[in-house]
């Protein structure tokens, strides 16, 4: 696979979700893209497999604006799979087990109880995605989730895991409750789930923090 085919690649998927909001727009793509190189780097994978990882990044939310207009309806991992392939033909890939390979990763990447990562290129893109939920970035995103819907800046645990998602009180901190705390437990390389045990911390700290400073409890206040 050609530097050339990667670039037209890039600039296809850059295109589609350039208006794609902030949670999922081509800036993540770009973080997804270089946490994958991270992990296969270091989980020692092949030319041939990171070549695949990398194409498969860029792709994985190919569909994300379907998803959008259809209000969730459409799980743009699936709907992903062939419009995958189609961009990755139109841009000259002939290599029909590359495109197969990789459109099999965008499919996989959501993995929520089926369509489960086979291959090593799978696995390191769904851990890539993941990654990107969680840490400084991770709370950047779901603040920025919550400030679209109109939720509270913060709320209780126990407000916050007694409420539904969209409320007013699905707040980033229910965010981080519900689903992200969890994130490093559902890794799929050891990399992968080195790099998210520390962006758990980060965020375990800040909210901790948070709670401090509206408790009125932080320490060294004059």
């Amino acid at each position: 696979m050609s530097e050339a085919l990667f670039k037209e690649v890039w600039s296809r998927v850059e295109a589609e979700l350039k208006s794609a909001p902030g949670c999922h727009d081509f800036d993540h793509t770009l973080r997804v893209l270089n946490n994958a190189r991270l992990i296969a780097k270091l989980e020692g994978a092949s030319e041939e497999c990171s070549r695949i990882v990398e194409l498969a990044a860029l792709l994985h939310d190919i569909a994300r604006p379907e998803e959008m207009q259809s209000n969730g309806k459409t799980c743009h991992a699936k709907a992903g799979v062939a419009k995958s392939a189609k961009i990755l033909r139109e841009a000259g890939c002939h290599d029909e087990k590359a495109v197969e390979e990789i459109a099999q990763c965008v499919g996989r990447h959501r993995y929520r109880g089926s369509d489960k990562p086979v291959s090593q290129a799978d696995m390191i893109v769904y851990d890539a995605d993941k990654l990107d939920s969680i840490g400084a970035i991770g709370i950047g995103r779901a603040f920025h989730f919550a400030g679209r819907i109109g939720a509270r800046l913060h709320n209780s645990e126990q407000e916050a895991l007694a409420s539904q998602a969209y409320s007013r009180e699905d707040s980033a901190y229910r965010e981080y409750l519900v689903k992200l705390r969890h994130v490093p437990g559902r890794m799929l390389t050891d990399s992968g789930r080195k790099l998210a045990l520390r962006r758990a911390e980060v965020m375990k700290e800040f909210f901790e923090e948070v709670e401090r400073e509206i408790a009125g409890g932080e320490e060294g206040a004059n």
